[in-house]
C-alpha cells in the first residue's frame, strides 16, 4: 500500500512538472524590440493594467509625489524626449514619469507598461544627462518586458517546486535552484536595461558618459556595506560600469 501510494505521488508529481514545462514551451515569443525570446505569459494590455492599477499605490509607499510641479514638468521631459527618439514610441507602452518626494530612498523603477519612477533622494544627485540615463534605463525594462518575464518565470518554477515536493519530496532543492535563476535572470535584466540606455541617451543627444556617472553615485548611495553582486538582482555597479562602457563603444560606433 505504501508502495502504490509513493508511486501516485511521482506520477502526480511527474504531470504537474510536465505541465509546468510545456505551459512555458507555449509561452515562449519573441520580443519584436529587443529579438530575445522571453516566457511571457501576458498581453501588453494587462501589462498596462498592472502597471495603472499598482502605480498609486507604489507611490503613496514613497511618500506620494514631489510637490514641484516645475520638477516634474523636466522629468516629464527628459523622458518624453527619450520615448520620442527611440524605439519606445513604436511600443504600445502608456509611459507616465512620475516624481516621488521620497528624499531618503535612492531608487527608480518601472512598472509594466511604462509607469516609471524616480525618488526625490536620486533625482537631487543628477543633471539632466544623468537623469536621461536613469530614465533611459527604466524604459528599457518595460521595452524588455522584465516585470512580466519575472512574472512568468516565478510561476513556472512554483508549479515545478510543487512538482518535485509531491514526487520527490525535493521541493526545497529545485526551490533553490529556481531562486538563483531569477536572481541571475534578474542581473542580465539590469544589463539589458543599461544597454538600451546608453542607446537612447545617444538617440536623444545626451552624453552616454554620463551614464557611467550614475553608476558612482548609486555606488556611493549604497556605502561599503552593499550586499555582493551574487546576493542581488542587481549587478555590481563596477561590473555595470564595464558593460556601459561596451555598449558606448557599439553604438557610437554605429552612430558616427
Amino acid at each position: 500500500m505504501r508502495r502504490g501510494s509513493w508511486k501516485i505521488r511521482i506520477i502526480i508529481g511527474l504531470a504537474i512538472v510536465g505541465f509546468a514545462v510545456l505551459q512555458r514551451c507555449n509561452n515562449k515569443e519573441e520580443n519584436p524590440y529587443t529579438g530575445r525570446v522571453q516566457n511571457i505569459n501576458m498581453t501588453s494590455e494587462q501589462e498596462i493594467a498592472i502597471g495603472l492599477q499598482s502605480a498609486p499605490d507604489i507611490a503613496q509607499q514613497y511618500g506620494g509625489l514631489y510637490p514641484d510641479e516645475r520638477l516634474q514638468t523636466l522629468v516629464d521631459a527628459v523622458g518624453n524626449r527619450l520615448i520620442q527618439n527611440s524605439i519606445a514610441r513604436e511600443t504600445p507602452y502608456k509611459y507616465e514619469f512620475h516624481l516621488l518626494a521620497d528624499n531618503q530612498t535612492v531608487n527608480a523603477f518601472a512598472l509594466p507598461g511604462g509607469q516609471v519612477f524616480i525618488t526625490y533622494a536620486l533625482f537631487s544627485q543628477l543633471n539632466e544627462s544623468q537623469l536621461a540615463g536613469v530614465l533611459g534605463h527604466e524604459i528599457g525594462h518595460v521595452i524588455g518586458r522584465h516585470s512580466a518575464e519575472r512574472i512568468a518565470e516565478s510561476n513556472f518554477w512554483k508549479n515545478v517546486t510543487m512538482g518535485a515536493s509531491v514526487g520527490a519530496d525535493a521541493g526545497d532543492i529545485v526551490g533553490s535552484i529556481g531562486q538563483n535563476t531569477l536572481l541571475t535572470n534578474g542581473r542580465g535584466d539590469e544589463l539589458e536595461s543599461d544597454d538600451l540606455g546608453v542607446l537612447f541617451m545617444i538617440q536623444s543627444g545626451y552624453d552616454p558618459e554620463e551614464m557611467i556617472n550614475v553608476m558612482e553615485v548609486l555606488k556611493a548611495s549604497a556605502g561599503p556595506n552593499r550586499i555582493p553582486e551574487f546576493q542581488s538582482t542587481h549587478p555590481d555597479p563596477d561590473n555595470r560600469i564595464e558593460k556601459i562602457k561596451e555598449s558606448i563603444d557599439k553604438y557610437v560606433g554605429q552612430t558616427g
